[in-house]
């Protein structure tokens, strides 16, 4: 059976005046988009143009929900209730969904962002505040996170559809987390090595922590590839195109999940 795997990456990550990331040269090479929903990053003008982009591009796309911190582009870790968890992301979500009926377009996926996404894979409350908001708005809609996380585990048990991701442009620890953005060489830019870790991730179901230990990543659905890596742009090319040379389908993650 020939396999099949989604390429996904955050986009939509602009805001007024500022511009980060590479969306319009990425979104050709990706098949599904997770789109800023205006509290990590992103506005309403840029919302609509990543979702405009998308349809351009025939990508699927995903709300990328985060915590409430701009400044700190949702990197930092929040204490904030179940119940404010579970409205921020219906709030979220709901903003995207918005735009995309607004341009015709359905709403794939959610994928948690920065700090929510890391505290959801190993705390079960909050990932259970994530899932349920996401419950609350479509139970259609797929739920992005890592095998074996709380998150996963939630989602299961609510009945959501999961699409298992991997990272092949960060490093990861030997517990199977990433390693901590402060810390050289947690960012991989070279393509070939990307493009290597993608292929044995998917084919092989494993990768290489940084202290040599192989770790397990069971199912594979989705690659992530972040789009403010200054290289992002060569790296998603050889990306895919690695990944097809290698007798693997790149498609939207919707259609197989």
């Amino acid at each position: 059976m020939r396999q099949k795997v989604d390429i996904n990456c955050d986009l939509g990550e602009s805001y007024g005046h500022y511009k980060i990331g590479y969306d319009e040269q990425i979104m050709p090479h990706i098949t599904s988009a997770n789109i800023a929903c205006g509290f990590h990053a992103g506005d309403p003008n840029i919302m609509a143009q990543t979702v405009t982009l998308a349809k351009k591009y025939k990508t699927a796309i995903g709300a990328h929900p985060g915590f409430p911190d701009i400044q700190g582009f949702g990197r930092r870790e929040m204490k904030l209730s179940s119940e404010e968890v579970r409205n921020l992301v219906v709030y979220q979500i709901g903003a995207l969904q918005a735009f995309t009926k607004a341009s015709g377009m359905p709403l794939q996926h959610v994928k948690p962002h920065g700090a929510l996404y890391n505290m959801a894979m190993k705390d079960a409350l909050l990932a259970k505040a994530v899932v349920g908001g996401v419950e609350a708005v479509d139970s259609k809609l797929i739920v992005f996170t890592q095998t074996k996380s709380e998150m996963a585990k939630v989602a299961a048990k609510a009945g959501l559809r999961v699409a298992f991701e991997v990272f092949a442009d960060r490093a990861y620890n030997s517990d199977g987390s990433l390693v901590s953005r402060a810390m050289a060489g947690s960012v991989i830019e070279d393509p070939k090595t990307v493009t290597k870790r993608a292929i044995e991730m998917v084919k092989e179901r494993h990768v290489v922590a940084v202290d040599g230990k192989t770790i397990d990543l069971g199912e594979v659905d989705t690659i992530c590839v972040h789009g403010d890596n200054l290289k992002a742009v060569a790296l998603v090319r050889a990306l895919r195109k690695g990944l097809e040379k290698a007798g693997i389908t790149v498609t939207a993650v919707g259609k197989f999940v």
